[in-house]
């Protein structure tokens, strides 16, 4: 498995190719991008397929890959919107990451299918989410880019069962599960989502959590929480999964690129302590 680090891992404002810089030197394997508005650092809704290249080079000067892309803006522009406007500005977005992905040489983007809230019910979500996404199948074999659904604390798909359910619903090979480990642990156990889930995982994203806490202010850095690196790690390899475990952490305020050092860090004690 290869070692990754999201590019939110970082300040806001920080150039990419310090980004790369610093995530090389920790160690890093790849680095995954983040689809931004307009006027944002690195790939946002205006890049060109030049532009796109560019970055893919600079990547590539600093011996990193680039295999994954995602992006907050579907907070913004949910496929669940009972809008239809809204959810079209959405699948605007998915199409675009799909584009910018294929340019760069990715094989993989995360998307958030929608969120369950006192204005869009659990059903209308499923089903709004299922249409949209649905929509843009088409476009995702076009540049031959897979759709990793993210489960995220969106009151949505709250069983490893329910989510292969869904998943399966598309039936097709360009949509899987962009797999959250920190993400479940108030509400189960990643180990046993990841056999359920299996071979629809294209991706995985690591962050602890500590339950004590409870609460959505109770992510933390790797090793500080209650996951259970040692079962996660046996699992993925029970699946035969491969590819990157990229973290996804909050930045630190002083010294961005400490982060990196530590995460890597952690990352190497637990894909060794895991086997």
């Amino acid at each position: 498995m290869l070692k990754g680090v999201n590019q939110w891992c970082y300040p806001e404002n920080t150039p990419l190719e310090n980004i790369f810089e610093y995530s090389r030197q920790a160690g890093f394997d790849a680095v995954e991008l983040n689809l931004n508005e307009e006027g944002g650092i690195g790939l946002t809704t205006e890049t060109t397929k030049e532009q796109a290249e560019e970055i893919a080079a600079l990547a590539s000067k600093y011996q990193l890959q680039l295999r994954s892309l995602s992006t907050s803006l579907l907070w913004k522009t949910p496929l669940c919107s009972s809008d239809e406007n809204i959810r079209k500005q959405g699948i605007t977005v998915v199409e675009k990451m799909l584009e910018l992905a294929s340019y760069i040489g990715m094989d993989t983007i995360l998307v958030v299918p929608g969120a369950v809230s006192e204005h869009v019910s659990y059903e209308e979500c499923y089903n709004r989410s299922l249409e949209s996404l649905k929509q843009v199948i088409p476009t995702a074999k076009k540049y031959n880019v897979k759709i990793g659904i993210e489960n995220v604390w969106n009151k949505f798909l709250l069983s490893p069962l329910e989510m292969a359910a869904y998943i399966d619903e598309f039936e097709s090979d360009y949509v899987g599960a962009y797999f959250d480990v920190g993400n479940v642990l108030q509400f189960g156990f990643p180990e046993q989502w990841i056999r359920i889930l299996s071979k629809r995982i294209l991706k995985v994203h690591v962050k602890d959590f500590s339950t004590k806490v409870g609460n959505i202010t109770g992510f933390v850095p790797l090793l500080a929480g209650d996951v259970n690196w040692k079962a996660v790690i046996a699992a993925l390899d029970e699946i035969g999964y491969e590819d990157t475990l990229t973290a996804e952490l909050s930045p630190y305020a002083l010294c961005p690129s400490t982060l990196a050092d530590d995460t890597a860090r952690h990352l190497d004690v637990i894909l060794k302590k895991g086997r």
